[in-house]
């Protein structure tokens, strides 16, 4: 078994398939943003006087179906999973509530399209989540700009830190396994929130950056060490 890509105290990362990479199974509660099946194909629209504009960017690993993820699901059982997916694609089998991520921060998109895409849902499978006072409503508002945050991380669909955080706080106790790890945000959320995480990704590209993330911060501060997320422009609330 090759040496973890990442390592420190709390996070651990690897490098790889993780069908084949199988120690994330050893976790207890699965919190992960796989492939959604739809293949996105990441395609920035514009329009200069009538003219389309597009930037063609790196395809996600496995996005032409639902396979990958439907193969680590079946890996993980019936144990807490929290799963990121789009309305575009089937559900997974065995979801026991639907989140709505909505992005309140996205641009204004499209100027000559009839409707415009701004959420993603959060599928909750298996037992063991703990019973909270309020419950968490369905509705999940972020307002940081994602186009931004895409440019600053470098990555294509990065999720934000504030909000793994908060699905993180909701699961059960123990070690977070993210078998699609991407950009790094849920193994960086359980790190700050002082939580053990095991994580897999399949691009080296986005192993390293997850890598430096994950090396520049220390538990219990805001990511980056250098603001509050009100100051990085960044507001999250719920609603049902």
């Amino acid at each position: 078994m090759p040496a973890p890509y990442y390592q420190d105290d709390l996070v651990t990362l690897h490098l790889g398939d993780c069908r084949e990479i199988r120690e994330w199974l050893a976790a207890d509660v699965l919190v992960t943003d796989p492939p959604y099946g739809v293949e996105w194909t990441g395609i920035p629209t514009s329009y200069s006087r009538g003219i389309q504009v597009t930037r063609t960017q790196a395809p996600i690993a496995g996005d032409h179906s639902t396979e990958r993820r439907d193969t680590v699901l079946e890996m993980w059982g019936a144990h807490p999973a929290i799963c990121f997916g789009s309305w575009k694609a089937p559900r997974p089998r065995g979801v026991r509530h639907r989140l709505i991520w909505d992005k309140q921060g996205m641009a204004p998109g499209p100027v000559r399209f009839s409707f415009m895409t701004m959420d993603e849902e959060i599928y909750v499978l298996g037992d063991g989540f703990p019973a909270t006072s309020p419950p968490q409503r369905s509705v999940i508002t972020t307002r940081e700009s994602r186009s931004l945050e895409v440019r600053r991380l470098g990555h294509p669909t990065p999720k934000p830190v504030g909000l793994m955080e908060l699905l993180v706080g909701r699961c059960p106790p123990g070690v977070i396994a993210d078998p699609f790890a991407g950009s790094g945000s849920t193994l960086l959320a359980a790190k700050l929130m002082g939580r053990r995480a095991v994580g897999v990704e399949i691009d080296e590209r986005a192993a390293a950056l997850a890598a430096r993330r994950l090396s520049d911060a220390l538990p219990g501060l805001t990511e980056g060490l250098a603001a509050a997320p009100e100051q990085l422009g960044f507001d999250i609330t719920t609603t049902e």
